[in-house]
């Protein structure tokens, strides 16, 4: 392939990438100059960059990570990965584009929510919408805004994420109505888009933080058909890093 016939495809690209007409770039690559071929390429892909660039921090900022975490650094030593599913996959989202779910199960202060913020970040950075709450403060919202008429808005929030993030299921109890509204969130999730949840019970006390065990069945039902059990063993990572502990 000559310089030109490559910058004249190029050219192509760009116009493509920027939702010009077919027509316009084929004019463009077939009449301009190769000087202007070259520049309107290099202007082409920094305006890509750059959008490519603003798109990833509105995702991020949609998010609401309460903290920036990424897989930096982060310690798998702990992490019992279900059969099947490789670090890479996690690390990559491979399993949003499948809409597959994670339950991460352990102990508090283990890297559960670390590694689902860490998730949504990697899905925000390849262009995925993300939306992440603890489920307390989900519930909280839902049932303000079902008194104010407004539960549509949260919804569409749900309908409009690639990946959901629920965190902390377990850490407060949920009355009926909470784990009804609840239970519509998963719905809506399930075998339309992918779901983490993070928690420290075990299944079958699911049912006594949600204060139905029918609705409880019902939900895991739904989460586990598409999903993976990720369990962090050991103590604390908080507790080993703390010098107070280390003193103490």
């Amino acid at each position: 392939m000559s310089a030109r016939t490559e910058l004249e495809a190029r050219a192509r690209a760009a116009f493509r990438a920027v939702m010009l007409s077919n027509h316009t770039a084929e004019k463009f690559a077939s009449e301009a100059a190769t000087r202007d071929l070259r520049l309107i390429c290099e202007v082409f892909d920094e305006e890509v960059a750059w959008r490519e660039k603003s798109k990833r921090e509105r995702l991020l900022k949609r998010a609401r990570f309460p903290v920036p975490k990424t897989f930096e650094g982060y310690d798998w030593s702990r992490i019992r990965m279900p059969e099947g599913v490789a670090r890479e996959a996690v690390e990559s989202c491979e399993f949003v584009g499948r809409m597959q779910n994670l339950v991460l199960y352990g102990g508090v202060g283990n890297g559960k929510t670390h590694m689902a913020i860490a998730c949504g970040t990697a899905a925000c950075n390849r262009g995925l919408s993300v939306m992440f709450s603890t489920i307390s403060d989900l519930v909280v919202r839902m049932q303000r805004a079902e008194e104010a008429g407004a539960l549509d808005r949260v919804f569409r929030e749900v309908e409009r994420a690639d990946l959901v993030i629920l965190d902390e299921l377990g850490y407060l109890p949920i009355d009926r109505q909470g784990a009804r509204l609840l239970f519509q969130v998963v719905s809506k999730c399930y075998e339309r888009r992918s779901l983490i949840v993070t928690t420290n019970l075990e299944f079958s006390r699911w049912g006594s933080v949600l204060a139905d065990d029918q609705m409880a069945a019902a939900m895991i039902d739904r989460i586990v058909h598409y999903g993976h059990l990720v369990v962090f063993e050991g103590p604390t990572k908080r507790m080993e890093a703390s010098p107070m502990a280390r003193r103490a």
